[in-house]
């Protein structure tokens, strides 16, 4: 069973018709999001003018009995800090919201599907960077 959680870059690429990121997202059996992807998204949705649109298809993905939304918790935190600690001691920078995404990916042993170069970085997960 293939079980992903997806990060801003894979839903937006795959939402916007990319071939690579239709393919993985198909093969997937349980998609997962965390609330920091939602937001994230969210966030573009506001800034861009097809606002409505946008998050009509958000709802209609997050309501596939395929997708779950992880609760971020007291665990969550942690494993930030255990990520956020090996990239401060290799002197890697990754932006603050990656490192949630992460930390949710190694709470609930999940793997990322992103374009995002950076996660490559994160030792403690794995990340299928299309």
């Amino acid at each position: 069973m293939i079980r992903t959680l997806i990060d801003t870059s894979a839903y937006s690429s795959f939402m916007r018709g990319n071939p690579t990121f239709k393919q993985a997202v198909q093969k997937i059996d349980a998609i997962y999001f965390n609330p920091i992807v939602i937001g994230e998204l969210l966030t573009g949705f506001l800034k861009g003018k097809r606002r409505e649109e946008n998050k009509k298809e958000l709802d209609v993905f997050l309501s596939s009995p395929r997708v779950k939304i992880l609760e971020i918790n007291e665990e969550t935190g942690e494993k930030y800090a255990v990520i956020l600690n090996a990239l401060w001691k290799a002197g890697t920078p990754v932006p603050t919201n990656d490192i949630w995404i992460a930390a949710s990916a190694m709470q609930y042993g999940l793997r990322v599907l992103t374009s995002d170069m950076h996660y490559g970085k994160i030792p403690q997960i794995t990340a299928d960077i299309l």
